[in-house]
């Protein structure tokens, strides 16, 4: 027997019924439109039967769980949908409800990963059994997404954990857990050591439980800490927007702040009440622009880089075995790391076997820190570790099919490397080089196979930056291509695919960032304000800290490389070069000579120069904070369009997701492109405004015509 369309029915000799979740024609179960009308018939055929039915279990015929909501619909929701979100919301919240009133026993059996909606629906349990599984996740990440959970799981989890606990470890942070964590955090109540497992613990549970219910369904329930009214919940609530405010630093965050008062107001209420004060905050962050953006780009153009987005078509998938990494500074030791992890064995080539050693060493310490938390074993960590060899001979590099230069930024060096090399690799290797701004083509001149030689530019730190960014040469090929593709995804990187071009796309975009910062300081604004303006536009880190960071000398070299490039016009050079050079002169060329914007000592930031009022006296009131966050955001949005209209760029979702993930841009705009869709008015609104930042500050801001006709059109960025 069936329930309509989702859900097959199973009942055993003991009354135990088994609802199984099994999305038609879907590798995953989702909220969609067959769940929300599958949910009702099968509470109500619970309830009819509900004198022949001992316990429940609700499993999965998916590798996962339930995967969460329907994004799609969310991201596409407007202000205008409200009362439609309001009422699909509440169609998933009342059956679940109705299923954890029924008056007998209910199971969750995770049998994979039960994300958002669906750990949603394993919180309408009475108990929940997890498979300790690597990979299964358990959680509620809505708040990444620009969204908080809508299907209970606010009002469930403050009554389950109290405010304080609740908003902490699950709802703000959006943190997912594995198995044995959530046992430990008290996301799940069992764990079990195979799926074979899962039925009987199930079934000896509901037999050891026959009348079990929700504490907050039994009289006399108080949410465990107190209430918000309670004097040691009162003490801490005050401060929690506050540390909110320091977390994101002033920047959009309306996502937390809903669940902050979804919590709040609702554990001042009965369960029922709070589930609707969820409901609606839910609805208004559906139907925000900012949900909308964050989760285009986090989750939509992820997926479609994920399956493949710019692979040449025609060549078949393949896989790295060996690869040489050469130069075991910071950067080559963590390609080295991340590599090994991958399971790739890893030749770690440097000009000593003590700096090889060195190397090594970084990955080592790495894994020893993930061993002391628990997330890899000591049997994972040697194997790891076994994969890499530290060596100072070259000829250990035969066989490697895959090479990535990480040496210094110098061409002569990096040519004189793969001049050394090549003959010792496999004929078909690919021959990577990690530069951020070197031209790739010049580069594989120093190869006789120019079409092997691609751009592999990493981010530090490269273990924990998901970006890669794969540029093109001139005479690189598809297959080549193609090959690059498939190693990111095999290393677990995220890639977006540019063409050859001084500073490509991640580090032209950025250095127009920094460069209007410095701009600024040079019109007298005072450097603080730059900074905090910065932040509270959504950026990582300030400008002027970032620059320090770069060498304001590195900058300078950047810069006049591109300008000479593009036969830059005197008059269409950046202020913010004349600072620079000031900067320099005065001995503040950034943090590794221990001052720049910022002063430092022993290498630690000590806070913004005071002689910076010296050499450009603050002017009260010289620019307005929005118009600094405006330049900033603008400056990276119209560069990057000029990328895309002079083929740097190959793809919309390649820039915003490159840009989000690579260079700190914003996460709440969705990216540099979806900014300008998303600006009040959308691109019509971008470019009345660029043209007011035009006439202030000069025709940096001037919008390409490409952007002008589509304004124009009435049509965005797709």
């Amino acid at each position: 027997m069936t329930t309509p369309d989702y859900f097959h029915w199973e009942q055993n000799s003991d009354g135990v019924v088994v609802l199984t979740m099994d999305a038609p024609g879907k590798r995953a179960n989702t909220m969609d439109e067959a769940f929300r009308q599958a949910l009702g018939p099968a509470v109500d055929r619970l309830e009819a039967e509900r004198e022949s039915i001992t316990g429940v279990v609700i499993a999965s015929a998916k590798d996962t769980f339930f995967a969460g909501g329907d994004l799609e619909l969310m991201m596409n929701a407007t202000t205008d949908d409200a009362q439609e979100i309001y009422d699909l919301l509440t169609q998933v919240k009342q059956p679940l409800r109705r299923l954890e009133k029924l008056g007998v026993p209910v199971v969750a059996a995770i049998n994979g990963s039960a994300l958002g909606g669906g750990y949603e629906i394993a919180l309408a349990a009475h108990h929940r059994v997890a498979v300790d599984r690597p990979g299964l996740k358990v959680g509620l990440p809505e708040t990444t997404l620009g969204l908080l959970p809508g299907a209970g799981g606010v009002a469930r989890t403050v009554r389950m954990f109290g405010l304080q606990r609740a908003l902490e470890t699950v709802l703000l942070t959006g943190r997912t857990y594995g198995s044995r964590k959530a046992l430990e955090a008290g996301l799940v109540d069992e764990v079990v050591s195979s799926e074979d497992e899962l039925w009987p613990a199930a079934l000896a549970w509901i037999k050891a439980n026959p009348e079990a219910s929700k504490p907050w369904d039994q009289p006399g329930f108080t949410i465990p800490g107190g209430a918000p009214d309670s004097p040691k919940v009162a003490a801490v609530l005050p401060v929690m927007p506050a540390v909110l405010r320091k977390q994101f630093r002033g920047s959009p965050a309306p996502a937390q702040l809903n669940v902050l008062a979804a919590a709040v107001e609702g554990a001042q209420v009965d369960i029922d009440t709070a589930l609707d004060i969820e409901t609606r905050y839910c609805t208004e962050l559906i139907c925000s622009q900012i949900s909308h953006n964050i989760i285009k780009s986090s989750f939509f153009d992820m997926q479609r880089i994920r399956k493949g987005a710019g692979r040449p078509e025609g060549y078949p998938a393949h896989q790295a075995s060996k690869v040489s990494v050469i130069g075991a500074g910071m950067m080559g030791a963590a390609i080295a790391f991340v590599c090994a992890k991958a399971g790739i064995e890893v030749v770690l080539k440097d000009v000593s076997q003590e700096g090889a050693e060195r190397g090594k060493g970084y990955a080592a310490k790495v894994l020893d820190k993930q061993v002391s938390s628990g997330r890899v074993s000591e049997e994972q960590r040697d194997a790891i570790l076994a994969r890499i060899l530290p060596t100072d001979d070259m000829t250990r590099t035969q066989g490697s099919d895959l090479v990535i230069e990480a040496v210094f930024e110098n061409p002569d060096l990096k040519r004189s490397v793969f001049a050394e090399l090549e003959g010792h690799v496999n004929a078909d290797a690919v021959l990577g080089s990690n530069t951020s701004t070197l031209p790739i083509t010049d580069l594989a001149t120093g190869v006789s196979r120019p079409e092997d030689f691609i751009g592999l530019h990493f981010f530090s730190p490269v273990d924990r930056m998901p970006l890669l960014e794969i540029v093109v040469g001139d005479k690189t090929s598809d297959a080549t291509l193609a090959k690059a593709l498939d190693i990111s995804h095999q290393i677990g990187k995220v890639p977006i695919v540019v063409n050859d071009s001084p500073g490509f796309f991640t580090t032209r975009v950025i250095v127009q960032y920094v460069l209007e910062a410095i701009a600024a300081v040079g019109e007298g604004v005072d450097p603080a304000v730059i900074e905090r303006a910065a932040t509270m536009a959504g950026y990582p880190v300030g400008p002027l800290a970032l620059v320090d960071e770069l060498t304001l000398t590195l900058l300078r070299d950047i810069y006049d490389q591109a300008a000479a490039a593009r036969n830059e016009d005197p008059a269409d050079r950046h202020p913010g070069r004349a600072v620079l050079e000031t900067m320099i002169e005065a001995g503040r060329p950034g943090r590794s000579k221990g001052a720049g914007f910022y002063d430092y000592v022993d290498g630690r930031k000590q806070g913004l120069s005071p002689v910076l009022a010296d050499m450009y006296p603050v002017v009260e009131d010289a620019v307005s904070v929005q118009d600094i966050q405006d330049r900033l955001l603008f400056t990276e949005s119209i560069d990057t369009m000029r990328c895309l209209d002079e083929g740097v760029l190959r793809t919309i979702t390649d820039a915003n997701v490159g840009s989000v993930l690579g260079i700190g841009y914003p996460g709440w705009t969705g990216g540099v492109l979806q900014h300008i869709n998303q600006y009040e008015g959308g691109p019509a609104g971008f470019v009345a405004r660029a043209d007011e930042l035009a006439a202030k500050y000069g025709r940096r801001f001037d919008s390409p015509a490409s952007l002008r006709q589509l304004a124009a059109d009435g049509k965005t960025y797709e």
